[in-house]
């Protein structure tokens, strides 16, 4: 009992670790771009990575390297008015050095290519199975926040932007796309990659680069009348989910449904992964249309960061769920804080802000333990180190060489 550590906590339950067991991967892409380029190149990357590098030291790379641009804009736009500001903001906007854009596209092109390589490095030397395609989509559904969490400071707060509000619901946007797609293999067991995923990080990355060599008056101008770029990037993301993502997902469980493929087995089974999400998209939107503090202007960047926390802790119960074929949860017990704390913003309004400052850090503390533990759990299970090639393989590997 001397060596217990806070991350030994069982959150995954015996049936849990039997359903990984028998996990077998299944996925279909058939984007372009991912066949034709990315793959080979990809391919042909891997050839020159060291074969006693970990696949997960890889995705925790590529992870960090979009916590980097995270930080960098935390330090230099916090409230994301460098690159413009709303009205009557009493802060005088400072300018983003060029070099931070730069950097940003350059990071989360390393993060892009690192995520697709690390699957490559895992097959190469014969270490694939569920730990590794876990902890990927795991991270991944933390980067997919940190994305356009990332981009709204190219775009500022300005007059040639959108409302703050907007601005939060086009990042929940972008983030129930990965949700969409992986209830979809939560019902099918087969995950369907849309051909937008690398086709956005393509664009981004260059989002960023191109901001990093013009400064972020590059994107301040008309579409046409009086229609800015970003507001027809507003629709875009907007029309990508609900024309496509949703759309497609919504078929294939209805094919998987009508050929007795179907992972649950009723209508209500089906939709048991909705209510988490669909909780947390309208706590946060309640709390930002009622909030006596304008919450999310007073701080968006806090606000959005707890609501990509928390998404983010939501999606990864789904995937442990998904790939162990056990049901999800109802509701998640981290949005019970959630709710609780909204409705004492709405009835004590001077509690509001220490509330927000509350949650952010219980969010971000109860998703990590979530994530430590449970692949803590699973390398104990399996036998294996995270961040290691296993010494069976490693020794294979020298024979080789030799």
């Amino acid at each position: 009992m001397g060596n217990a550590s806070i991350f030994d906590y069982k959150y995954l339950t015996k049936k849990h670790l039997k359903g990984f067991d028998n996990y077998k991967y299944s996925a279909i892409d058939t984007s372009p771009l991912s066949q034709y380029v990315m793959h080979p190149f990809w391919n042909t990357v891997v050839k020159f990575i060291p074969r006693w590098i970990a696949p997960n030291l890889l995705t925790f790379a590529g992870f960090l390297c979009m916590v980097a641009s995270v930080v960098l804009l935390f330090i230099y736009d916090y409230d994301f008015t460098a690159s413009g500001a709303p009205q009557g903001y009493e802060k005088v906007a400072e300018g983003i050095p060029l070099w931070v854009f730069t950097a940003c596209g350059v990071l989360l092109f390393l993060a892009y290519n690192l995520d697709g390589i690390d699957g490559k490095q895992a097959r190469r030397i014969g270490v694939s199975g569920p730990l590794g395609e876990m902890f990927d989509h795991g991270l991944d559904s933390y980067i997919v926040f940190f994305i356009p969490f990332s981009l709204i400071s190219v775009m500022g707060r300005g007059d040639w932007s959108i409302p703050t509000f907007r601005g939060y619901l086009a990042v929940a946007s972008v983030v129930l796309n990965f949700y969409v797609s992986h209830w979809e293999k939560y019902n099918t067991g087969t995950l369907y990659l849309p051909w937008g995923y690398d086709l956005s990080m393509w664009v981004c990355s260059i989002f960023f680069l191109l901001a990093g060599a013009r400064g972020a008056e590059v994107y301040k101008f008309h579409i046409f009348g009086d229609v800015t770029f970003v507001q027809g990037l507003e629709v875009a993301i907007h029309a990508t989910g609900l024309f496509t993502t949703l759309p497609i997902a919504v078929y294939n469980v209805y094919l998987s449904y009508k050929n007795r493929t179907l992972k649950t087995d009723s209508f209500f089974g089906m939709l048991r992964p909705a209510w988490s999400i669909i909780a947390l998209t309208a706590a946060m939107t309640l709390w930002a249309l009622k909030s006596p503090l304008e919450i999310v202007e007073y701080d968006p960047r806090a606000f959005l960061l707890l609501f990509g926390t928390l998404f983010s802790n939501i999606a990864s119960r789904l995937i442990v769920a998904e790939m162990s074929e056990q049901r999800c949860d109802l509701i998640a017990w981290v949005l019970w804080p959630l709710f609780l704390g909204v409705s004492v913003s709405l009835w004590v309004p001077a509690l509001e802000a220490a509330v927000l400052y509350t949650l952010l850090p219980f969010s971000i503390l109860a998703h990590v333990h979530y994530g430590v533990c449970v692949v803590r759990q699973m390398c104990q299970h399996f036998g294996v180190s995270c961040f290691t090639v296993p010494r069976i393989k490693t020794m294979k590997i020298q024979k080789k060489k030799k």
